[in-house]
């Protein structure tokens, strides 16, 4: 009697737009791992002044019109522009830096305020390993922190204190002189000023006032860009 072999068993047909999936999902996993874990380090003192200040004019926009996934995005797209964050790591620093916010805002005293220091100490931590320039993570963290105390309680001090703090910051994560940093931090200053003043106005700021704080914010950062870029030779 003759013996009847089975047939083999037939594997399905896979359609092109299957493996097109299967490939794209892979090339995602791969891309954000790269970007998330591996560094690939830049100087922090490259970058384009008048972007990140187009930038911070808009996050603070956004802060105060209480958009806060317009100004998640906008601060990840800002990490990119100042710290050349990889794009998918800007969005875990950009996490970071808003957790320490979160933290501050809620702080109404001097040890509660102190609460956000680990977190800005990690943001820190992930910068300095973006760049190829060092300093000194915990400095920078505590001086970012007394600049904000300097900004939150505006009943005890001045504006003139305000840039002073936002110079000493600067100073210490280019590790350069404070002095260096005095027009920057006054200028910094005077577009926050601008900022709270117009907001006090009847129906808040106008996109005449968000004009002129760009304006004051470009010559902010372009003094910061021309103390710390480094010469083309």
């Amino acid at each position: 009697m003759e013996k009847i072999m089975p047939k083999p068993t037939r594997l399905p047909d896979r359609k092109p737009g299957w493996w097109i999936g299967r490939g794209t999902l892979l090339f995602l996993f791969i891309w954000i791992s790269v970007d998330l874990f591996v560094s690939q380090p830049h100087s922090i003192r490259e970058f384009d002044p008048t972007e990140v200040a187009q930038l911070e004019t808009a996050m603070w926009r956004s802060y105060y019109d209480r958009k806060p996934v317009l100004l998640f995005w906008q601060l990840a797209s800002g990490l990119r522009q100042q710290f050349h964050a990889p794009f998918w790591r800007s969005f875990t620093l950009g996490f970071q830096a808003t957790k320490a916010a979160f933290v501050f805002k809620k702080g109404t005293s001097q040890l509660e305020y102190q609460k956000t220091l680990p977190d800005l100490i990690t943001y820190y931590e992930a910068i300095q390993k973006l760049s190829t320039d060092s300093f000194n993570v915990s400095k920078v963290a505590n001086l970012e922190l007394e600049w904000w105390i300097v900004h939150r309680q505006r009943e005890r001090y001045s504006y003139n204190d305000l840039a002073n703090a936002l110079g000493q910051t600067s100073a210490a994560l280019y590790d350069q002189p404070a002095a260096s940093f005095a027009t920057y931090g006054r200028l910094r200053a005077d577009a926050m000023r601008l900022c709270d003043e117009v907001r006090r106005h009847p129906g808040g700021a106008t996109e005449a006032d968000w004009q002129r704080i760009n304006r004051e914010l470009e010559q902010a950062w372009g003094s910061l860009h021309e103390v710390v870029r480094v010469p083309r030779l």
